[in-house]
């Protein structure tokens, strides 16, 4: 059975598109503007048009066109994905005609020339609350002036209480177009205890997941620094929670198609830490924060703090914290972030820490974009062991070691419309 058809907007590396694919679909086409989040993201999904342009430059005509040229139907499952808005105008003002929001009505023009069947729209969930609630109930409108279904309230998810081992919000709208089955927002695994703390309770499911499930079994392997060598897969022993993340695809990522080529785990790249920094680290109590660097230490039997991608240069280049592990005096590798934000240790970043942790940091964690892309494919009523799983033929990996120029050279396009970072480990 022919899978259905996912857009991806704002594609970043591919969260979005790994859990939405998990989940059944073939995501066909991506939009990014990033041209080294767009190479990225080619290598990780070859099957797929992938569009190296800022969003407002795209029409939808153009997507259906790609769509067409490989076969695919035009008549789109999906759309996804998640546009930047931070302008909350003066009350009384449309804030949807804000220019800082300029992104978020290119997403609803999309929806507006596709058409498709279904849209999840994700986003922070500040624009929820206070003074942005205005924002949101402008979106959800004009949503609706389209012809489309909301499923209300709208809801504020958290990955952990889907089974990630990191505590992360979203805010996500599920649209169904108005001839098709409703789609429904899909239902916890875990809830909150009475006390509203992180501490879970769940009935059917077993104890919640955590970042020694995540892991511990890597935890042997020490990092590379400067150079990412890969790790043999035969050093890694999958049991449990970690056999989802295992070179070939198993459990939560049985759907997906087979990346041929990838023969070593990459990317426990790590940071060069002065012994002075170790030793705060290995004085720092798991659960607690380091006082000079304000790095969290993680609980083995926790959850991951929510992690984020840092600044451009033109911001300041600013690296965002990243934590400490519970056992070794250092901070994570870019395999272990991509971990405990529920990444297969198949999947590709790039080769150096600044991009690979800006691309995790940015990403929608996956189980809960494959939470979401199940409950469209029940609405499609598909009956995902008839779906086809094909193998895909490897990429060169010398893409994952573009710096930003050369992957603006890649794409064609200008070198200078993100701002780069002179420093890549």
């Amino acid at each position: 059975m022919k899978r259905p058809v996912a857009v991806d907007l704002f594609a970043g590396c591919g969260g979005m598109s790994l859990g939405l694919e998990a989940a059944g679909f073939d995501v066909a086409v991506s939009v990014e503007y990033d041209a080294v989040h767009s190479v990225v993201h080619h290598f990780n999904f070859p099957y797929g048009t992938t569009m190296c342009r800022d969003v407002s430059t795209v029409s939808g005509s153009e997507i259906l066109q790609a769509l067409s040229k490989n076969g695919y139907s035009i008549d789109v499952d999906l759309v996804a994905g998640g546009p930047p808005c931070q302008g909350f105008s003066q009350m009384g003002k449309r804030q949807l005609d804000d220019p800082r929001n300029s992104l978020v009505f290119e997403y609803v023009r999309i929806i507006s020339e596709i058409r498709p069947k279904y849209f999840v729209f994700e986003n922070v969930p500040g624009i929820a609350s206070g003074a942005h609630r205005k924002f949101l109930d402008e979106l959800i409108e004009e949503f609706e002036g389209l012809g489309y279904k909301i499923e209300k309230p709208v809801q504020i998810l958290d990955a952990s209480l889907f089974g990630a081992p990191q505590k992360r919000k979203r805010l996500i709208i599920m649209g169904s177009r108005g001839d098709v089955e409703m789609a429904y927002y899909p239902k916890p695994k875990y809830i909150e205890d009475m006390k509203g703390t992180s501490d879970l309770i769940n009935d059917a499911e077993g104890s919640l997941n955590t970042v020694g499930d995540a892991i511990s079994n890597i935890a042997s392997v020490d990092v590379f620094t400067h150079e990412d060598y890969g790790i043999p897969p035969e050093m890694i022993s999958y049991s449990g929670y970690s056999a989802n993340f295992a070179l070939k695809s198993t459990g939560l990522f049985r759907l997906c198609h087979v990346r041929t080529g990838i023969d070593k785990i990459w990317g426990h790249l790590g940071s060069v830490h002065t012994q002075i920094s170790m030793d705060r680290f290995a004085e720092t109590v798991p659960g607690e924060i380091e006082p000079k660097s304000r790095f969290l230490r993680l609980k083995k039997d926790g959850l991951c703090n929510t992690l984020r991608a840092g600044t451009n240069s033109d911001k300041g280049a600013f690296t965002a914290p990243r934590p400490i592990h519970f056992s070794l005096s250092r901070c994570i590798s870019i395999r272990e972030a991509a971990r405990l934000h529920t990444y297969p240790d198949w999947f590709q970043f790039h080769r150096t820490i600044w991009h690979g942790f800006r691309e995790i940091g940015n990403s929608v964690i996956p189980m809960l974009a494959k939470e979401l892309g199940n409950s469209i494919i029940a609405a499609l009523n598909i009956d995902v062991n008839e779906l086809e799983i094909k193998s895909l033929v490897a990429i060169d990996d010398k893409l994952l070691r573009l710096t930003m120029s050369k992957a603006s050279a890649y794409w064609g396009v200008n070198d200078d419309l993100i701002a780069k970072r002179k420093r890549l480990i």
